[in-house]
This record gives C-alpha cells, sequence and structure tokens, in this order.
C-alpha cells in the first residue's frame, strides 16, 4: 500500500501504466528518494493522531466520542477530497500536485499554533481536516511517480520499499516526537502542580506548537526540494486503456464501476479494514492506561503504542515475499482477517499483559489487508478501473466513521467492550476473502 497517510496505504486510484513515462532521468534514485521521504512523512503525521487524542482528550475533558472527532475530521477528508483532488492534479500536473499538497499540509500543521493559543478544540479538529486535505492532494499526486519510476517489472518492488518507509515512520513518530508533545513544554511535576487547572490546561495546549511548526517548516523545505529536483513527466493519455487484474480476466463492460459487485463489496471491505485499524491505534495509549490492562501513565502508553504499526511494518515484508506468494489471496486475507478478530476478541475478555500483547499483534495481521482487498477489487474492471480506484480510496472515510462510533460505545458500554467493534468489521473482511470477492454476472446495481 504505497502511501496512505498513516499506516493504511493509498491506492494508485490515478497512476498510470509503466509506457505513461514521457520524458524523465535515466537514474530514477534521486527522484524516488525524494517521493519515498514524502511518503515516510505523510504517515508520521497521520500517526501523530494517536498521540494528540488522548492529550486532547485530557486537555478538554472529552468523551471518547468527542475525542474520536479527531479520525472523523482527518479521514472526513478522504471521502470529501479524494475525487476533487484528482481532478485537480489532472488540471495542473503531478509535481505541482505534489507542491501544493506539501503547502496545503504545512498549513494544517501551522494552524496548530493558533488552536493551542486560543485553546480552541473546534480549530484543532479544522486544523487536522486542512491536514489530510493536503495529504490527500499529495497522495494523488505523489503515488503515479512510483510506478513508473523504472523497470516496469520492478514496479512491485519499489511499491513494497516506499509502503515499508511509510510503515517505518508510523513508528517513529510517535516513538520519538510524540514524548516531545506530552513533555508539557518541560515543567516537572512540582512546577505543573503550581498551577491553575486554567494554567496547565494552557500549557499542555501550548506543548503541541512546536513540534507542528517545526513540522510545518520541514514540508515547506520539502516543496522547495521539490520544486528543484528533475522529477520525470507523466503522459497521462495513456490512462484508459483495459486493466486486467489477473484474476478473473476483464469482465464484460457494464457501463460504471459501481455495477461491479466485488468491486461495491471490496469498498465496503475498505471501509471496514481502516475503520478497525484506526479505531483500534486511536485508543491504544488510553486502553494501556486501564486499571485492567497496565495502568500506564500517558508517556509511557505513547512509547508502546507504535508497537502496534510496527508489527504493520513486520507483517507486510512477511506478506509480500512469503505468504501472497505462496497462497491465494483471497485465502489469505480471510485467515489473516478471522485471526485478527480472534485476537482482538481475546483483548476484550482478558486483562493485563495478555489483553495489551493481543491487541498490539492485530497489527501483524493488518499488514497485508489494503492491498490484498484493492486488487482483489479492481480485478477485472478493465477501463472501469481508475473509476474503480477512485471508489476505492473514497471509502477510506471509513477511518472517520469507525472510530466515532467505537467512542459511542466505550461512553455506553466501557472501553474494554467497545472493541467488539472492530472484531466485527474483521469478520466482513475474512467473508470478502472467502465469497465477496468473487465476480459475479449479475450486476451490483441493477439498469
Amino acid at each position: 500500500m504505497a502511501g496512505i497517510p498513516s499506516r493504511v496505504e493509498s491506492p494508485n486510484a490515478y497512476a498510470p501504466p509503466a509506457s505513461a513515462l514521457a520524458h524523465g532521468p535515466s537514474n530514477y534514485l534521486v527522484p524516488l528518494s525524494v517521493l519515498t521521504t514524502l511518503f515516510f512523512i505523510w504517515g508520521g503525521l497521520t500517526s501523530l493522531n494517536d498521540v494528540l487524542i488522548p492529550h486532547l482528550k485530557g486537555i478538554f475533558s472529552l468523551s471518547y466520542f468527542e475525542a474520536m472527532l479527531v479520525q472523523f475530521c482527518f479521514f472526513g477528508a478522504y471521502g470529501l477530497m479524494s475525487i476533487p483532488a484528482g481532478r485537480f492534479v489532472k488540471a495542473i500536473g503531478f509535481k505541482k500536485g505534489i507542491m501544493v499538497g506539501l503547502a496545503g499540509a504545512a498549513v494544517g500543521c501551522l494552524m496548530f499554533y493558533p488552536a493551542a493559543a486560543i485553546r480552541s478544540y473546534g480549530v484543532f479538529l479544522f486544523a487536522f481536516f486542512v491536514l489530510a486535505t493536503g495529504i490527500v492532494v499529495l497522495q494523488v499526486a505523489a503515488n503515479p511517480f512510483v510506478a513508473v519510476l523504472g523497470k516496469p517489472e520492478t514496479a512491485s518492488s519499489r511499491l513494497t520499499l516506499t509502503q515499508a518507509f511509510n510503515s517505518l515512520a508510523t513508528f517513529v513518530f510517535p516513538r520519538f516526537i510524540g514524548p516531545l508533545i506530552l513533555a508539557v513544554a518541560g515543567l516537572s511535576a512540582a512546577e505543573l502542580a503550581l498551577l491553575t487547572p486554567a494554567a496547565r490546561q494552557a500549557q499542555e495546549a501550548h506543548a503541541v506548537q512546536l513540534p507542528y511548526v517545526a513540522l510545518a517548516g520541514l514540508l515547506g523545505l520539502l516543496a522547495i526540494v521539490v520544486a528543484v529536483s528533475k522529477l520525470p513527466k507523466i503522459d497521462t493519455s495513456s490512462t484508459s486503456g483495459s486493466t486486467d487484474g489477473g484474476g478473473a480476466g476483464v469482465l464484460p463492460d457494464r457501463g460504471s464501476a459501481w455495477r461491479y459487485r466485488h468491486l461495491v463489496f471490496g469498498a465496503g471491505a475498505i471501509f471496514m479494514y481502516v475503520g478497525a485499524e484506526v479505531a483500534i491505534g486511536s485508543l491504544l495509549v488510553n486502553y494501556f492506561k486501564e486499571s485492567y490492562t497496565l495502568g500506564l501513565p500517558e508517556n509511557e502508553g505513547t512509547r508502546l503504542m507504535p508497537w502496534y504499526w510496527l508489527c504493520a511494518m513486520i507483517g507486510r515484508f512477511i506478506g509480500s515475499l512469503v505468504t501472497l506468494r505462496l497462497f491465494k489471496p483471497g485465502k489469505v486475507l480471510a485467515a489473516h482477517a478471522v485471526v485478527a478478530s480472534l485476537l482482538v476478541l481475546a483483548s476484550t475478555f482478558t486483562t493485563g499483559w495478555t489483553a495489551v500483547i493481543t491487541i498490539i499483534a492485530v497489527g501483524l495481521l493488518n499488514s497485508v489487508m489494503f492491498p490484498t482487498i484493492f486488487t482483489l477489487a479492481i480485478d477485472g474492471l478493465g477501463r472501469h478501473t481508475e473509476q474503480g480506484s477512485g471508489i476505492l480510496c473514497a471509502a477510506i472515510v471509513g477511518g472517520a466513521f469507525i472510530p466515532a462510533l467505537q467512542g459511542v460505545f466505550a461512553d455506553a458500554a466501557g472501553l474494554h467492550i467497545s472493541f467488539l467493534l472492530p472484531a466485527a468489521c474483521y469478520l466482513y473482511i475474512a467473508w470478502y476473502g472467502l465469497k465477496g470477492h468473487a465476480a459475479d454476472s449479475k450486476p451490483a446495481i441493477a439498469a
């Protein structure tokens, strides 16, 4: 999954074939390095949401539902902005699209400064939306280059490399930048005890400012690097050809991607997968704080949480090099989803380290789900492959709705039992791997 913000990798909805490379350098090491850096940065920025959610929950005394509005605003941008971003990038070009995406993400980071200054949760939420919109534009513009930088037969290895760096960022950012956010501007416990509640709230809010201003500066620097880099040009006139998914072959043309059942069911699987993965990651720090798990303070929980994402990176290498080469993708997907559901259930009905280890291990099973669902869903779409990819990209909005819904359950029944929701999401994904991905002779939507 080459680079969605965070741990969720973006479908290359607008990627032209390798033959679309028009004019560019014969040595692609430099542009590929630049693009891999972009994947690393947007993965890291997304992963910081998991640090900020418990931080903002404490600052503003939020319920779980209110805290999960962070992910609702962030991933909601995928549902609202993916298709407009694609049209925008087609109008201005891929290189300029990357620069605009970086600039938009930088603006989102800078908005954390006034949000903290006025201590407004609403402004924080708007900043998350702006940041995510910049990342959406960045992804739509940057993903095509990975597919065309080099020989077509090595495209998958390049994608795996960029995905690994994207996943690495989801481990590095929370582990090393997260503690800076939670350091409360360097004040000791004794100094904090002397502050009034309002003054302490202000101090905790200001702790967010410096890291995000620094990240904005980094994004601006990357925009300059992209501007002066000689990225190859892509000829988009060759993107309309049929695509053979390699399984069902090119299916009969039905006039619209929406009329293919396996695509529609696949969009549902993407919705469930992203929602479950994001919901779990977003609540881990709070989960580790509970007395029935480890009772860890927030800063210690933040150091433990990135292992969930590190497991995803390890599982991605195992899946790409071993598992997916030995077994049919549908069966691999179903097996991973069933085990993931069982692990979530085990965590829900146990305590202590058992509950913690089983929920972290879910990251290992998440690793192959997105690319497997994506390839199964677009199989045989032919000239509708681009539209199908856009539909799957919009389905990432599951990262907005499922976490919010789990927040409602956590407020009503408790955080522990609320993990039954992602367990149910994985069961749907298992069904898709076993039955739902099969191309059907009947259209999904009747004419």
